[in-house]
């Protein structure tokens, strides 16, 4: 029998090959081609690290956060056209922003492209007038270009949410209250365990953002629809119009014909809202209102060796868990991201994760697909400190700068 089978595999293959190869040769010699003029596209990209430190007494809510990302999204391109992907392996442009501490201080980055450096720049400075930019070398550089080594090891994962992106995370205005004295601010969870860091330990951040269009919204759309008890649309083809059009053709002499229905029922049999799916309707619809940004969060941790500190993982790990919700969104490690393996050849696996991770962190890799967060979440993720964080490694300006009076004499 086997053999027979064989034989007929064979044969059929001979007869066809002729199609089925050059076909089977064109689709992976397009994926090939593909990723290397993506690779050239991405060396040819002029970066620039920029050091942002803010005054101490910022009173201004994470809101003016929120205005910078709306900056930011000026770069969208509104759809890449053919020949500039498949010939210059052009893609849509990313920005890193990024919160690095060590036992030196805690630092607030952004690494973008350097034809957006004014862009960046002017949006901050909107926001935060009393704001110093200036340009800084790459701070990975410090580290060696591959780690782990005998001297360091690291932990880290990229956070990726629980549930579809429609589903908000918890963002800065529950934070917020009316009382000066109780008001939190996210970030200072973070910049707390930053600051307490030992010499020769280091903790890396970054919010890895890339402007998308609209067409993420439909699936907060469907969700909404789906809670309310809306039916959705049918949808249908040429041929299928046709088929239906011939079998009520066929049935008409001894029967009513039946027709499909094409739109969405208005009004559908739906149970009372609960309170709950009121929220939930609320909260997904206040999102997909705001502009949207796929997102890679991205975690490291390095130390030495000999003096590895698990509970600073263990500290930024909880202080995601602080924009989870239960019945929205919630930021998980990436399974695949994530330095921990299992057996078989679990050290081996650890090892390579390892240094992937880190090698994606200094190149600031962008997966292919990602979770869409808007503007007021990554306001709540990446944001200047507010004057209630009083973490003591925090860069600030020391004096405030000012120009030259319009009428002092130069000669």
């Amino acid at each position: 029998m086997i053999p027979e089978i064989i034989n007929s595999v064979v044969e059929v293959f001979s007869a066809v090959w002729w199609i089925v190869l050059p076909l089977t040769l064109f689709f992976v010699f397009r994926d090939l081609w593909l990723q290397y003029v993506r690779g050239e596209y991405r060396k040819s990209i002029q970066w620039v690290t920029l050091e942002v430190k803010v005054s101490r007494n910022i009173l201004k809510t994470p809101k003016a956060m929120e205005q910078i990302f709306a900056a930011a999204h000026a770069t969208y391109s509104f759809g890449i056209k053919p020949f500039d992907k498949w010939w210059e392996g052009k893609i849509e442009d990313w920005t890193s922003f990024e919160i690095v501490g060590h036992s030196g201080g805690v630092y607030f980055f952004i690494r973008t492209a350097a034809k957006y450096r004014n862009l960046i720049e002017s949006a901050v400075y909107s926001q935060y007038p009393d704001a110093e930019i200036r340009e800084s070398d790459d701070y990975t550089d410090l580290f060696p270009s591959v780690l782990p080594n005998k001297t360091y090891d690291i932990w880290g994962c990229d956070f990726i949410l629980a549930r579809e992106s429609a589903y908000p995370i918890r963002t800065y205005p529950y934070f917020e209250a009316t009382v000066e004295e109780q008001r939190l601010d996210p970030v200072a969870a973070v910049t707390e365990v930053m600051s307490k860091l030992k010499e020769g330990e280091t903790i890396w951040l970054q919010v890895l953002i890339r402007p998308t269009g609209d067409s993420w919204k439909k699936e907060g759309e469907e969700i909404v629809g789906k809670l309310i008890g809306k039916k959705p649309a049918v949808k249908s083809s040429f041929l299928s119009e046709v088929g239906e059009f011939a079998k009520n053709l066929l049935i008409a002499p001894f029967g009513e014909p039946v027709w499909s229905e094409k739109s969405a029922s208005a009004a559908s049999a739906a149970p009372p809202l609960t309170p709950g799916g009121k929220e939930i309707i609320k909260e997904v619809e206040n999102k997909i209102s705001k502009i949207g940004f796929e997102t890679d969060i991205r975690f490291i941790y390095i130390d030495r060796k000999d003096s590895f500190t698990r509970s600073n993982i263990a500290a930024i790990m909880g202080a995601f868990r602080q924009f989870n919700t239960q019945n929205l969104n919630a930021f998980r490690p990436a399974s695949e991201t994530i330095t921990v393996a299992r057996q078989p050849f679990k050290k081996k696996k650890e090892y390579l994760r390892k240094r992937f991770l880190y090698w994606a962190y200094r190149v600031r890799l962008m997966p292919v697909k990602l979770p869409v967060l808007n503007i007021e979440e990554l306001a709540t993720i990446y944001h200047y400190p507010t004057m209630y964080v009083e973490a003591p490694m925090l860069r600030h300006v020391e004096s405030k700068k000012g120009g030259a009076p319009v009428d002092l004499p130069i000669e």
